[in-house]
């Protein structure tokens, strides 16, 4: 509330407020009359937003909840101001400490923090909890007290309650402490980013690692690094064991185990030398792909078409497919297995498995290849490198071929 008070004094006509009611107290709704009435006041329009918190740890939940609802109001251009102050730092830092959390996690709150959804300012960050309420009371500013503030069954008030009076009295300044450590870490961690950002380049790409550079990394680096890696645009990173597992279930698997990790929305799997950190659409479409029945295709010069593993052009080529054939039905099948291909200008007949493994195509792509015939012969294969001719007497000089345009 004092924070409210100081934006509409230093920034009258620029400042808005958001009331997030999570509705977990049968109180909630009367704070946002509150705050709603406050607002009326002082000039500054408000929006009262309710949320549903998902189950689970409630805190984390609450969190992501409140947050999720900023992000979707938040207009271009708009900061975020929150009010968290200098106890709030000393206890988050102190709570991930707890938890095992490593650099990142102990530089707890910055003063100004630029996430991908929003940019967010913290200008009390550096008071303390007394001087905040000494101005609220010289300013007469009305607040209400979360009773949940003062009830030990949640971790952050257990600290503040119980543990933090413990601590205080055998160490005063505890609080700067904790504080001057989370700026030490934020220096930290400023000097990680650059590290990691030169093994990344090095090592890969947003959505996969090379193994053999990454393997060449110290320890320390390859941990580092496949943390930073899974979190992707993420707030937090994934945790020590999770990791680890990485590490073991899938980088140290067998080449052929087709081992995959699951965290926060994304699977992890090895394909020969890398690692590769796909969505769940993707790496579940294979498994939920229902097998399509052979159909019937025409195709025509110039014409654009959609496939399983991408869209195509059909155009004249030097040498292709006979311009007979356009206009015709063509059959399109479904890869079943044990398919042989003859492709032009390989010698001699291949397994079709044989030949997606050449061309480095990834099983979870693999249910998108299609074969085109006619008459029970193969023409060529779509697939999600683009389409193969095969060897038959329809090849000709100045014929046709489907060019990729985009991958699906």
């Amino acid at each position: 509330m004092l924070l409210l008070h100081l934006m509409s004094f230093l920034f009258p006509q620029k400042v808005r407020a958001i009331y997030v009611d999570h509705q977990l107290q049968r109180m909630s709704s009367d704070w946002g009359e509150f705050v709603l009435n406050t607002c009326q006041q002082l000039q500054v329009p408000c929006s009262i937003v309710p949320v549903r918190v998902a189950e689970g740890n409630l805190e984390n939940q609450a969190r992501n909840a409140r947050y999720q609802a900023f992000a979707e109001h938040l207009q271009d251009n708009e900061v975020l101001v929150l009010a968290h102050h200098q106890q709030d730092q000393a206890e988050t830092l102190m709570l991930r400490l707890l938890s095992g959390a490593g650099v990142q996690g102990l530089s707890a709150m910055s003063v100004i923090d630029v996430r991908v959804q929003m940019t967010l300012w913290r200008p009390m960050l550096e008071l303390s909890r007394e001087q905040i309420c000494q101005w609220a009371a010289q300013w007469d500013v009305q607040n209400i007290e979360d009773p949940t503030n003062a009830d030990p069954d949640y971790d952050r008030a257990w600290c503040r309650q119980i543990l933090w009076p413990v601590l205080e009295q055998r160490f005063p300044k505890m609080q700067q402490a904790l504080t001057r450590t989370s700026v030490l870490m934020q220096d930290a961690d400023e000097i990680l980013a650059e590290v990691l950002a030169s093994d990344l380049e090095k090592c890969g790409h947003s959505h996969y690692l090379n193994l053999e550079p990454l393997l060449a990394l110290s320890v320390a680096r390859q941990r580092q690094l496949l943390s930073h890696w899974m979190q992707g645009e993420a707030i937090y990173r994934p945790n020590f064991a999770m990791v680890q597992r990485l590490i073991a279930e899938v980088i140290e698997a067998k080449q052929d185990a087709q081992a995959a990790l699951h965290w926060q929305g994304y699977y992890y799997v090895r394909y020969q030398q890398q690692i590769f950190r796909l969505t769940a659409d993707m790496y579940l479409a294979e498994q939920q792909a229902s097998i399509l029945p052979k159909q019937a295709q025409i195709f025509e010069l110039g014409q654009a078409v959609s496939v399983l593993s991408g869209r195509y052009l059909i155009q004249a080529q030097a040498f292709g497919l006979s311009k007979a054939l356009l206009g015709r039905q063509l059959i399109l099948s479904p890869r079943v297995g044990g398919e042989k291909i003859h492709l032009h200008g390989r010698v001699g007949t291949w397994p079709l498995k044989k030949a997606l493994q050449q061309a480095q195509i990834f099983p979870w792509l693999r249910h998108t290849i299609q074969i085109l015939s006619i008459d029970n012969v193969m023409l060529g294969v779509f697939t999600p490198k683009g389409f193969w001719l095969a060897q038959s007497e329809y090849l000709v000089v100045d014929g046709w071929q489907p060019k990729l345009i985009s991958g699906q």
